[in-house]
């Protein structure tokens, strides 16, 4: 898949909830168009993180090095709803006095710790900033653990029922040992 095409798939889920949000507001509103932007953020966070124990495990297969070579799109795309979703929330609060009243919660520290470790994640992912950063970049990127742990501390803490969001946490656990144990055994013994 080209990444134009890539980009518009990955845009469609964003169209779809601004189109229905505008054309039917009293319908899919405020709760709706929160709880949808989360949940393609977390979705395509975990999607990124997939991709390295998905190559490990597939290494032969020539559809890994694609998806390698698309993970940052994937990274940039969950970032770009996670601002989405931030927008909401600030459209909704309608004044910084009205954020700020509300940044002792703990679900909202979370989120905006997140936000505060994407942001150079998502600045950064492009060819320059590789070149730029050299090992530095790798260095950097690694920031993507514990954005993700607060991002899924963050949906658990702020959900109604928390049931769906203990259910994504643990995929991401999953993902996440797969990763380690998959590095770790592709890795020489020392003697």
């Amino acid at each position: 898949m080209p990444r134009p095409l890539l980009w518009l798939a990955l845009s469609l889920p964003g169209a779809w909830m601004l189109g229905r949000w505008g054309l039917t507001p009293d319908a899919y509103g405020y709760g709706h168009a929160i709880a949808d932007s989360g949940d393609w953020a977390a979705w395509l966070l975990m999607a990124t993180l997939a991709v390295t124990p998905v190559r490990l495990l597939f290494k032969r297969a020539r559809w890994t090095s694609w998806l390698a070579r698309r993970r940052r799109d994937l990274g940039v795309a969950s970032f770009a709803y996670a601002a989405g979703h931030t927008a909401v929330y600030l459209w909704k609060k309608g004044s910084l006095a009205q954020v700020v009243a509300e940044m002792s919660d703990s679900y909202l520290i979370a989120g905006w710790l997140a936000l505060a470790l994407f942001l150079p994640l998502a600045i950064t992912s492009n060819d320059a900033s590789m070149r730029a950063l050299k090992r530095k970049w790798k260095t950097l990127h690694r920031l993507v653990y514990p954005a993700a742990i607060l991002t899924f501390l963050h949906w658990i803490w702020s959900a109604f029922d928390p049931t769906t969001a203990w259910f994504h946490a643990a995929v991401l656990a999953a993902i996440e040992t797969a990763r380690i144990v998959l590095q770790r055994r592709g890795r020489p013994r020392r003697r």
